[in-house]
């Protein structure tokens, strides 16, 4: 017998064939696959021994608590927000170091308003005003402040004695006399009386004295806000004026802040009470009072930030209310309530911020008053993983009855859970955790130790979600399976008559797995889908572009300040008036070879008020130079003191310019006022640096109906600035310093770090 050969057979199947992963998804589900069995390794773990994991994750967090025993609290404006290692810093260091600060700064605007019979009354300038803002200076300079049983005064008891809390300089009275206030720093349109009330009221004719106060218009510009003139040039009214006081600082460093008890009494027992006396007084309606002391800023901003942690405790109350309410599928204490895990969900944000607090001190990195709002961005992110978690156990167990698991099944179940809930979970914790590291690089302190605290209080919620909370989880599962009533676990309640089929899909799940995904899976989905976010990105990166730096200072004042009334009375009534230059030459013998050229410098200033570096015009209440008042005096009365001058009219070697200016710069001499311009060796005998006074015209601008700073015109003249100064190779060698340069320098980095950061985080 014999077989035919096989023949061959066909057949047709209709199973796909398996499909082809490429590299980038090989590597994707190995990563995948990577982190699934880690967090189900965890998860076996965790469930095991709930108890254990919760005991280890307690001590370890308190043993990392223990490190806030070295918090680093700093509140000093100038270490959180100054760069660090720019040329600001630099300046600034220099300049401190010839000309420490002195002085505190108080300040009053009074405009004048709608007078008591309701008709408009601007004009500041009338006899009976006058009258009542000298009254308010007489408050401010002779009212006693007390502070641990001694009394302060602002001007010293008798002429000489220096026993008062004001700075001392000359010039501050038209005519010297021996009255103690003619020592004290005071800027104000009132010294025309030498702050004499009886001399306001004596006088017949209070526009002619006020005249005397300056020689042209743009003299009075710095005191009386829109001054208005007559023909000949003379003052005839003004909508304000300003009175400035300046105390002398007496202030320390303790527990890193800068404190000053004395003058800060002062200012608030005195000073501030003595203004808002005469603002309730309001002499009829027709004077309005905007004042700023050197202590407003703490005071205001410290009582905002103290409402705000009440908010952020209320948020946590808030936060728990809604995590118990969510979290479970009951929002009473039946069967499916979670309650205790809203707790647990709390405290695991408390653990992990006392823990990420106390590693961030052992560290080193200092502790301002803007931590205080990480525990509230904490606690979104860890509620956000305590939901995820529980959405997993609950996903797990979806057709099965509680009455059917046993422990084993239970550990399955959690294991299955953090398995299913880890990737999840480490990737929205590693890009918060990549995002605040990469903003911890910034060159400002405050923002840098911010973005690291977050960081490390980040990893702490990652590793403490997959094992303190997944306990808490098993331990709360083993509760409910076992009939036990939420919060008072050690109570059972009746059986429940229904039927326990398992957990069931929520109703938020159920829509994005009927509609949502196959809406946008579908092809028109997809081109909207794309197209929407091209035209959204398209935007962003417009914006992005065109998105300003500006200071934004004045929106942290509270609508309600004083403050607030502070700044717009200034814009309003004295635009003009930008923030002090001061241009600090060195060397002593270099500025004596360059002493005509000095003394000239304000020739070099003018013109420069429309462009960079915006420098407002010279004149005698916004420059101030000690050469050009030396060399008047020189001129004047050289010959009568005995001082020996050469052709040039000044004297004839460095040794008799340095005594002759020491002469004449000391706190009694002629030129008194410029006595805090120069800075001399300890022995006098050596000039090390002058500085000349000049000022910037203000460069504000109005955004969205707000006027702000202008952070790119004051970046233009800082630069400006240093340009100028740097190419005058005539003169002795000189830098720029104004206390505004250090936040332009922030403007400035923070510009380069937003677009540094924003690549670093797509990177």
């Amino acid at each position: 017998t014999t077989m035919a050969p096989p023949q061959e057979i066909t057949t047709t199947s209709n199973t796909p064939p398996p499909n082809k992963t490429n590299g980038c998804e090989s590597i994707g589900n190995r990563v995948d696959s990577s982190i699934s069995n880690f967090f189900y390794a965890i998860g076996t773990f965790v469930s095991s021994r709930p108890k254990l994991t919760i005991t280890i994750a307690l001590a370890i967090s308190i043993l990392c608590a223990g490190g806030m025993a070295k918090l680093n609290t700093e509140n000093r404006p100038e270490e959180l927000w100054v760069p660090q290692n720019t040329v600001a810093e630099e300046e600034g260091n220099a300049f401190l170091s010839f000309f420490p600060p002195t002085s505190r700064f108080q300040s009053v605007i009074v405009s004048g308003g709608a007078d008591s019979g309701g008709a408009d009354d601007t004009n500041v300038l009338t006899k009976d005003n006058l009258v009542k803002i000298m009254e308010m200076h007489q408050s401010i300079q002779t009212t006693n402040s007390t502070y641990e049983g001694q009394n302060y005064t602002f001007a010293s008891s008798s002429f000489g004695a220096q026993d008062g809390l004001c700075t001392i300089a000359g010039g501050s009275c038209s005519n010297f006399e021996l009255n103690p206030i003619c020592l004290c720093l005071v800027i104000s349109p009132l010294k025309v009386w030498n702050y004499d009330l009886d001399k306001l009221q004596s006088d017949d004719d209070v526009m002619a004295t006020l005249n005397t106060y300056g020689k042209e218009p743009k003299d009075f510009e710095s005191v009386f806000g829109a001054p208005k003139f007559d023909d000949n040039g003379a003052l005839i009214s003004a909508a304000a004026i300003s009175l400035s006081y300046f105390l002398k600082d007496q202030s320390s460093l303790e527990g890193g802040s800068t404190v000053d008890p004395i003058n800060e009494e002062w200012e608030e027992s005195v000073f501030l009470a003595s203004v808002e006396s005469a603002q309730v007084e309001n002499n009829g309606g027709r004077l309005n009072f905007a004042y700023l002391s050197s202590r407003s800023f703490s005071d205001e901003f410290g009582g905002e930030i103290t409402g705000d942690l009440v908010f952020v405790q209320i948020s946590y109350v808030i936060a728990f209310l809604f995590v118990g309410a969510t979290l479970g599928s009951k929002l009473s204490c039946g069967r499916g309530s979670r309650w205790a895990m809203s707790l647990a969900a709390i405290f695991l944000v408390a653990l992990s911020t006392v823990a990420g607090f106390g590693v961030a001190s052992l560290i080193g990195l200092l502790y301002g008053p803007v931590h205080s709002v990480l525990p509230f961005v904490l606690l979104g992110i860890g509620v956000d993983d305590c939901f995820v978690i529980a959405n997993a156990f609950d996903r797990e167990r979806e057709g099965v009855s509680r009455a059917s698991e046993d422990d084993t099944s239970l550990i399955k179940r959690g294991a299955r859970a953090l398995s299913r809930a880890g990737a999840s979970i480490t990737v929205t914790s590693l890009t918060d955790l990549v995002a605040f590291a990469i903003s911890s690089s910034s060159a400002l302190p405050a923002l840098a130790s911010f973005c690291a605290f977050a960081s490390i209080n980040i990893l702490f919620l990652w590793m403490l979600a997959a094992t303190f909370f997944v306990a808490c989880m098993f331990i709360d599962e083993k509760r409910q399976r076992d009939n036990r009533r939420d919060c008072l676990c050690c109570f059972t309640r009746k059986v429940d008559e229904v039927e326990d089929t398992g957990s069931k899909e929520g109703f938020l799940s159920r829509y994005f797995r009927r509609y949502h995904a196959p809406a946008i899976l579908s092809r028109p989905g997809k081109m909207f889908t794309l197209v929407f976010f091209s035209v959204l990105f398209g935007l962003g990166v417009y914006g992005t572009i065109k998105l300003p730096v500006e200071d934004s200072a004045r929106n942290f004042i509270p609508v309600d300040s004083y403050i607030k009334d502070f700044s717009e009375a200034a814009d309003t009534y004295f635009p003009s008036s930008g923030e002090a230059l001061y241009i600090t030459f060195t060397n002593g013998e270099e500025i004596y070879k360059s002493r005509e050229g000095l003394a000239t410098l304000d020739t070099r200033l003018r013109g420069l008020s429309e462009e960079p570096p915006y420098i407002a015009e010279p004149n005698d209440y916004n420059y101030q130079n000690v050469m050009a008042g030396l060399k008047d005096y020189l001129a004047t009365d050289g010959a009568s003191i005995g001082v020996v001058t050469g052709e040039d009219g000044w004297p004839t070697n460095y040794e008799d310019f340095v005594a002759t200016l020491r002469s004449y710069a000391q706190f009694m001499g002629p030129g008194a006022k410029y006595a805090q311009d120069i800075a001399l060796s300890s022995d006098g005998s050596e000039l090390e640096a002058l500085r000349v006074k000049a000022e910037y015209v203000r460069l504000t601008k109005t955004y969205r109906g707000e006027v702000l700073d202008d952070a790119s015109r004051q970046i233009d003249a800082m630069d400006a600035t240093r340009s100028m100064i740097s190419s005058w190779t005539d003169l002795a060698p000189a830098f720029p310093y104004s206390a505004t340069f250090i936040a332009i320098e922030g403007f400035k980095i923070i510009n380069t770090e937003l677009y540094r950061n924003v690549g670093l985080a797509i990177a």
